[in-house]
Parts: C-alpha cells; structure tokens; sequence
C-alpha cells in the first residue's frame, strides 16, 4: 500500500490514520506506541494531527509514545494543522472561538506542535479552515519562513475552496499538496462544486475527514434530522446489500467508494481499533464497479442521475 505519490509532492500511504480521538482511547504511551507500530505494519505512515485535537492534548499523547522508540520517525509522514483558536483550559490565552493567521501565530503554533510532537520538523502543514482575514501574501511569506528553517517540509489546506486555495497558491513558490476536506457517501458537496476537480487539475490530494460520517452510516441519530436520516437510512441499506454480496463489511465498501474517485482521496481515518484500520487498508484491493459506485451515490442523492 505505501506510497501513493502525485507529481506536485504529497507522499503520503493510501490510508491515513487520524489522531483527533486519540484522548478518548485511554491508552497508556506503551499502547499507543504499539498502535503506531502496528500502523505502520499495515503500511498506514500518514499520521494526521491539529493543534486544538482533543483539546490541545493530542499532539503531545502521541509524541509521548513516540518518544518511546524515536527511530519510528524515519518511517512515518506527520500532518497537523494551525489556526483555530479554540478557547480552553489549556490554552487560558484564548479569550474567543476564531481564526487566526497572523504570521506570529503561525510560527508559534509550529514551534507548539514540534514541541508536542517530539520532532524536529512536521513534513505537512495545513492551514486548518479559511479565514475572512488571512492575508495571503502574510500568510505565504510566514510558509516560506518555515520551509527555509526546515521546520515544515510541505504545505495545504483544510476546507478550502477551489478560489481560496488558488489565492494562497497565487503568493507561494512551493506548490500546495493537500486540501483536507469532508468527504463521505453522506458528503457530496464537495464531490460537486467543483473542489474534487480542481484538486484533479492541479494534481492536489484530497484527504478526507470524516469519511465513515462520523459513524452516521452504522446508527442514525435523532439529531440529523428527518430528511438526513432518511439519507443515512437510504445510503445504509446499499452499503449493507453490496457489503453483503462482496462479503466485506460495511466500512470497507465505503473507504473503497472514495479510494474509486479518480481525484486520488486519502482517507483520514479515526477509530483507535486496529482491527478497523486493518479493515479498511484492505480496501485498497476491493475495486467496486461503476454500477455500486452509482447505486451509493443515487441513494444519497434521493434520485437517480440526470
């Protein structure tokens, strides 16, 4: 499974293992080195991280483990993100929920980061959501900064559109490799405005967050409302008829539907279970046919293709 490559300079495996739950796992640091190390068995080395995951807590838990066998970093790519500014316990410094990329932020939010992390570089950093106040030529000024100190190797984005990632791009020499985006069977905005294509274009990998819904696929809650249950209710039932007859489970058809997409997405994926993560790496050699691909996305939309 390792490497999948795109010509402007994500490296990254096909399957990426996200760590923003990892507060809730309740692992000791020797577990979670195990998990680490069982990742990479799998060959999953992309390692996605943000500041603020579990309440600024996250970072640190898994440099923690990592400490623990520091020669493990030659063999993974770590993603994290900056800035949200998330009020907190914490970080008793933030007074409000907002965003923040002033050049100062940034750079202080790295040498955060590195400091949890216990490394001395981060090989991809992503601006966390797009703000109405980033300058961009602040912004791209402050990344070059970074990659000359040797501090971050590689640069993207996170919820950006197709107009905001190009005017960060427009102000910066090294090319932008990731826009990490929500992207799932119940998730087809960007599948259709325009995003998925333009990281097609530029050859930019889109990663999905959130790619199982946030476990909305395997039990409807009373809070997505009517009509987005009867979405989850819809989609579920496909799932289930083609997991049945492929005799996989349900997850694995799901990372297979997105690995399907010629844009080339990485599945971010969450759960602290290797048993899961083993689940889904196994995805990379289920090929579903246009017809189940087609069957997942008419029963999201409620309708058939035009």
């Amino acid at each position: 499974m390792r490497h999948q490559y795109h010509p402007l300079g994500f490296e990254g495996s096909r399957i990426a293992q996200g760590f923003w739950r990892c507060a809730e796992w309740n692992m000791s640091p020797a577990e979670r080195l195990a998990f680490i190390e069982a990742s990479l068995a799998l060959g999953v080395t992309t390692f996605d991280h943000a500041d603020i995951y579990g309440d600024y807590l996250c970072e640190g838990l898994f440099g923690e483990a990592l400490a623990l066998k520091p020669a493990l970093r030659d063999n993974m790519e770590i993603i994290t993100k900056c800035g949200i500014l998330l009020p907190s316990a914490n970080r008793p410094d933030i007074g409000f929920h907002r965003y923040d990329y002033r050049s100062q932020h940034i750079i202080d939010s790295v040498d955060a980061s590195l400091a949890a992390l216990q490394c001395e570089y981060i090989d991809t950093l992503l601006l966390h959501r797009p703000s109405p106040l980033m300058d961009a030529d602040e912004v791209a000024q402050t990344l070059d900064h970074l990659f000359t100190l040797g501090k971050v190797k590689h640069f993207g984005v996170s919820n950006f559109t197709a107009s905001q990632f190009d005017l960060l791009q427009s102000r910066l020499d090294a090319p932008l490799v990731v826009n990490q985006l929500e992207l799932s069977p119940i998730a087809l905005q960007h599948f259709e405005d325009g995003t998925l294509d333009h990281a097609q274009q530029h050859a930019v990998t889109p990663m999905a967050w959130s790619p199982l819904a946030g476990g909305a696929l395997f039990s409807a809650s009373d809070h997505q409302g009517v009509e987005g249950n009867e979405k989850i209710l819809r989609v579920r039932c496909v799932l289930q008829e083609i997991a049945t007859r492929r005799e996989v489970s349900i997850d694995k058809v799901v990372v297979a539907w997105l690995l399907r997409h010629p844009s080339g997405i990485c599945p971010v994926m969450g759960s602290g279970k290797i048993e899961r993560l083993e689940r889904v790496v196994s995805a990379t050699k289920l090929v579903l046919s246009d017809d189940d691909w087609f069957r997942i996305w008419t029963a999201s939309q409620g309708h058939s293709v035009p």
